[in-house]
């Protein structure tokens, strides 16, 4: 199926690399935003951005969607728990490309070429596995993860965003004379 025979090892090598650099940016975009960490606003100004996309309270809000983009980048980049990590970073981009970066055009630094990245790369990563070089493969549960539960993972994670979506309420506007 490839151009050249892969081999496991080498295959494993590559997710691990792709895991942990994408696991720990995906968690350092988290932690800005709670945290106030790597130049974010923390969570009163993240909060505060999530009321002017209409999600309220906005601190609530924020909070969910941080602790979200946390825990699932260090499980992607430690490889545990399989599809899950993956999911929550999709539901996550899945939001955040609707209610902010849309209209935006395609590429950074507003439009939605960074969050689809995240998103494209999560699902990839659901759909792969994450190799030999991962917890779930050190604790023995790497294989068990079926192409059934994946799929039913990563439909929750998008029906997740969806319901996440539903309770946004777009802030009124206000005519002016």
């Amino acid at each position: 199926m490839s151009t050249y025979p892969i081999d496991p090892q080498t295959l494993s090598i590559g997710l691990l690399v792709v895991r942990v650099v994408f696991g720990l940016i995906m968690a350092a975009h988290g932690a800005s935003k709670l945290l106030g960490w790597f130049g974010g606003y923390g969570l009163r100004g993240t909060g505060e951005f999530f009321v002017q996309l209409g999600f309220r309270p906005g601190p609530a809000f924020a909070a969910a969607a941080s602790l979200s983009e946390i825990i699932s980048g260090l499980l992607v980049a430690v490889g545990f728990l399989g599809p899950i990590g993956p999911a929550l970073m999709v539901s996550v981009m899945i939001v955040a490309i609707l209610t902010v970066h849309l209209g935006q055009g395609l590429f950074a630094p507003k439009g939605i070429e960074m969050p689809l990245l995240y998103a494209a790369s999560a699902f990839g990563l659901a759909l792969t596995g994450f190799g030999e070089y991962s917890v779930d493969a050190l604790l023995g549960v790497a294989g068990r993860w079926s192409a059934e539960f994946t799929w039913i993972v990563l439909v929750l994670g998008i029906v997740g965003a969806f319901a996440n979506l539903a309770l946004r309420r777009r802030p009124a506007t206000t005519a002016t004379a």
